[in-house]
């Protein structure tokens, strides 16, 4: 049985920099391994974000594991409460919970100054030692990431905090955007924001609470009944964690592994080997690119593309007998917006698909990828032409 890794380097996708003399950062960045990849296999575009649905890491990362997320997408929050093991009834919402820092009005940092697990813990032990009535439940996950679950609540439209760096929040607060905010959900979610702000001013000051994400449990098939192989997944943030449980994928714990810019690329990667011993594929899914692009920090995003290269790729690839590796971001993630867009992303499978075109890539990029002509749908397209090249 041949062994296969889909390697995402999270928002990887970038436009072109003046700084970098009209490159992009992957295209700036020292890749030597996708480089590699690029010119004896196949490379293309890749719509992960269907027409009409948000460009976000949920999304995308459904589609990069083979799924239709017009399908089976039911918002974002519920999937990282699945690896929480937060049970949701049928009429429980589970709404993202993040850490920010709102200045005179202004949403400053989505990360409330990239927090660390420990002090956000005990934010999160604050905010439901306070507010958890029975209703409202707070949980945390990793760093700045918690949950909020209304049981029995209702769904109320949200805006995510990094779509709004730099801006004045007045307008997005629940319900806002839609012009629900007068609505009984709304204003029960907006005075709840407001107490939480309150709380954790007396455990954090300059923290407060941003609610997005929402959405009522999920329902994926398994990856094996869809594809016949067992898989695994490595990765540290919870969204994607929880994606692999409700696919019935094995999640492999790795010490060290952040969801951050100081993850430990290397253990990433030494998990991958070894979790290939007993699955046909696994799923590495590297945060750093996209928290770099969240920051507007052009230098991080590209070191950071540059050690997924070198890190988390070359030993995957010296550890595999034949290349069969598909590498890809999950949306573009733009330096100049520092949030997320919906443009089709550049791919390269490391085996060849004669007929499949998409050959004659010299290196692994945006542009690289444009020139092949090769542009495949989004939903389940990509996986099944990534199995037939390696199968």
């Amino acid at each position: 049985m041949r062994k296969r890794i889909l390697l995402v380097p999270d928002g990887m996708a970038d436009e072109p920099q003046a700084a970098l003399g009209g490159r992009t950062p992957l295209e700036a960045a020292e890749t030597p391994a996708m480089d590699r990849l690029a010119r004896g296999g196949v490379v293309g575009l890749v719509r992960t974000i269907p027409a009409g649905m948000p460009p976000a890491s949920d999304v995308g990362n459904l589609s990069v594991l083979g799924y239709d997320p017009a399908a089976v997408y039911s918002g974002r929050s519920p999937l990282e409460a699945a690896n929480l093991n937060v049970g949701l009834g049928p009429r429980d919402v589970s709404y993202r919970c993040n850490l920010v820092t709102v200045t005179n009005g202004v949403m400053k940092d989505n990360t409330a100054d990239h927090v660390s697990n420990d002090d956000a813990r005990a934010c999160f032990a604050a905010l439901q030692a306070a507010l958890g009535d029975g209703a409202f439940e707070f949980h945390a996950g990793v760093t700045y990431r918690g949950l909020l679950i209304w049981r029995g609540g209702e769904i109320v439209p949200c805006t995510a905090p990094h779509d709004i760096l730099d801006q004045p929040v007045a307008g997005c607060l629940p319900g806002v955007a839609v012009g629900a905010a007068g609505s009984p959900a709304a204003a029960a979610l907006s005075d709840l924001q407001r107490r939480a702000d309150e709380v954790l001013a007396g455990v954090r000051p300059n923290t407060q609470v941003w609610f997005w994400g929402e959405g009522k449990s999920p329902s994926l098939p398994r990856f094996r009944d869809l594809y016949g192989l067992s898989g695994a997944v490595v990765g540290a943030v919870d969204l994607v964690r929880g994606i692999g449980r409700l696919a019935g994928l094995d999640v492999i714990d790795v010490p060290g592994a952040t969801g951050d810019l100081d993850t430990d690329y290397g253990a990433k990667a030494r998990a991958a080997i070894a979790a290939l011993a007993d699955h046909d594929l696994v799923w590495v899914h590297v945060e750093a690119p996209d928290e770099a692009a969240h920051m507007g920090d052009l230098r991080a995003k590209v070191r950071a593309i540059e050690r997924v290269d070198a890190e988390v790729l070359t030993p995957v690839l010296a550890a595999l007998p034949r290349p069969d590796v598909l590498v890809l971001p999950d949306h573009y993630t733009p330096l100049a917006t520092r949030t997320h867009a919906g443009d089709p992303v550049p791919f390269v499978i490391g085996a060849s698909l004669p007929g499949a075109g998409g050959g004659g890539a010299m290196a692994f990029g945006e542009s690289d990828a444009a020139a092949t002509g090769l542009l495949v749908p989004s939903g389940p397209a990509l996986m099944r032409l990534f199995l037939e090249a390696t199968g």
